[in-house]
């Protein structure tokens, strides 16, 4: 039995509209090179010039991640070649980055079973990225535009055990930088990828032969990129071998990891301070704006909106997945309260809480899935907080039907009309009315007499509530579904009980 290790160095592009060193634009997808300018491709006489933004975003991760932001930090070169950095160095931090010494405590599931546990942050550090390489057969092509980029590296100890709880881990970080809106978290693109270094020993031996894996782009190659390397370890040690120490990649068509090179240590980069970027101190207005920037954080939101809403876990956990649908969430839930309270009948933050979840993690969801609208656009969605709360108040106070309530939902996406106005331009109001549903239980009983006749002789209760479901569906038919169900039922009942 062994001891397994795993520390992550996970690799954010910061949501800058500039590169960390220059003035040139930060977007992913444009045509390659056309985001170059002469300082970030490294031509001799240029100087660089720090991107205040970039610092302050960096601070706000620090923040949230419980590091320390020191009195003093600067940059240093990274003496390394890169054939897509034209400097042939990395501005970066090393002695003194952005910050140092933090945690996260990382709190979610893994199957069925609840897992909490700390893992310590060494740092965090801003530096500038590389560009990108495309290898067509035996031709290698550049594009610079990513080279400069803002990016912060978050460098955790071998805390973690298992690839399960480093995918947890990447899960809760990325939703953690989409919340201060930093970063948008999108590993396939790049702007989020980690690299994992891997050991084994056995129990109360430290660490052993470290493996680092790299530029892993999903969660999922984490977790079985760390999960392989663990096994592959374990049967080299039952063997009486050790690992070699390197890097490795992983191969997601055959799901292992293979060699690239001999792992380089730290001191083989020749790091010296960059003598063109001065020390920087951050002062109290620095500070204050990372503080004033600050949000609250996914895994308390998730604890806070279970408890005060009376959600369960699961739909507090799915309902904060993006800061925009927990927001989205929020305002709806007070705005239904509120139209409740200034009527008729009164809702309370519970019940306003769970209409409001299961329409949102359910019929929204498939909406905005089917018209291909991100969740993190919901703010713009045509159906707004107060237009949900007000269907949420309709179908509470029994003035709209469930059916008619999701005809309306549809209706208010296609028209951009509030629901009051649809409900009432068509008539969806419910029918409570005795007299009038009278009349249309007669005529429905008139056209289905053979199963009128059937409910009154039928013993099996079953077949009773069958029939009697049949004929409300009739009733609620011929009213456009307007009629209210418990009353049609009802009147059904009395009708039987005449005959």
């Amino acid at each position: 039995m062994y001891q397994s290790f795993i520390g992550l160095e996970v690799h954010i592009h910061l949501l800058t509209k500039t590169k960390v060193f220059c003035g040139c634009r930060n977007a992913f997808g444009d045509e390659p090179n056309t985001n170059i300018c002469p300082g970030c491709m490294g031509y001799p006489g240029t100087l660089p010039t720090l991107n205040i933004e970039a610092l302050r975003m960096a601070g706000m991760v620090a923040r949230a991640l419980n590091c320390t932001i020191p009195e003093k930090t600067w940059f240093e070169r990274k003496q390394y070649f890169y054939p897509d950095l034209p400097n042939n160095f990395q501005l970066t931090q090393f002695a003194s980055p952005i910050g140092q010494k933090g945690y996260v405590d990382i709190d979610g599931k893994i199957g069925e079973k609840q897992i909490q546990k700390r893992v310590r942050i060494k740092e965090c550090h801003l530096e500038e990225d590389a560009g990108k390489m495309i290898h067509t057969g035996t031709v290698s092509l550049l594009d610079y535009n990513r080279a400069g980029v803002s990016l912060l590296e978050i460098v955790t100890e071998p805390d973690l055990e298992t690839g399960e709880e480093a995918e947890l881990f990447i899960q809760q970080l990325r939703r953690t930088v989409r919340y201060l809106g930093v970063c948008d978290g999108n590993m396939e693109e790049g702007s989020l990828r980690a690299d994992a270094n891997v050991s084994i020993n056995l129990p109360g031996k430290g660490l052993g032969k470290r493996v680092e894996i790299k530029n892993l782009n999903s969660s999922r190659f984490v977790k079985l990129a760390a999960n392989y390397e663990i096994v592959r370890h374990g049967a080299l040690m039952d063997q009486g071998k050790t690992a070699a120490q390197e890097t490795r990649l992983w191969n997601e068509n055959r799901d292992e990891t293979l060699p690239m090179r001999e792992k380089e240590n730290a001191q083989d980069y020749r790091y010296f301070p960059e003598p063109n970027l001065p020390v920087y101190i951050p002062d109290a207005a620095f500070l204050k704006s990372i503080e004033d920037a600050m949000v609250e954080l996914p895994v308390p939101r998730r604890k806070r909106i279970a408890a005060e809403y009376g959600v369960n876990e699961e739909q507090a956990e799915q309902i904060c997945d993006e800061k925009a649908q927990a927001d989205y969430f929020e305002a709806a839930v007070a705005e239904a309260t509120s139209i409740a309270a200034n009527g008729d009948n009164k809702l309370s933050k519970t019940e306003a809480a769970s209409r409001t979840a299961n329409w949102l993690l359910q019929d929204i969801k498939h909406i905005m899935g089917r018209e291909g609208i991100d969740v993190r656009s919901i703010g713009s969605f045509k159906l707004t907080p107060k237009r949900m709360a007000s269907l949420v108040a309709m179908t509470a106070a029994g003035k709209i039907t469930g059916k008619n309530a999701r005809q309306t939902l549809e209706a208010v996406i296609a028209e951009d009309k509030d629901p009051a106005q649809i409900v009432s331009e068509r008539g969806w109001e419910i029918l409570s009315d005795p007299a009038k549903i009278a009349e249309a239980v007669a005529a429905v009983a008139k056209t289905e007499e053979t199963t009128v006749a059937e409910l009154q002789t039928a013993i099996d209760d079953k077949r009773r509530k069958t029939l009697t479901a049949y004929l409300t569906g009739k009733v609620l038919a011929a009213t456009s579904g307007r009629a209210d169900p418990k009353i049609v039922s009802a009147q059904i009942d009395e009708l039987i009980q005449r005959r």
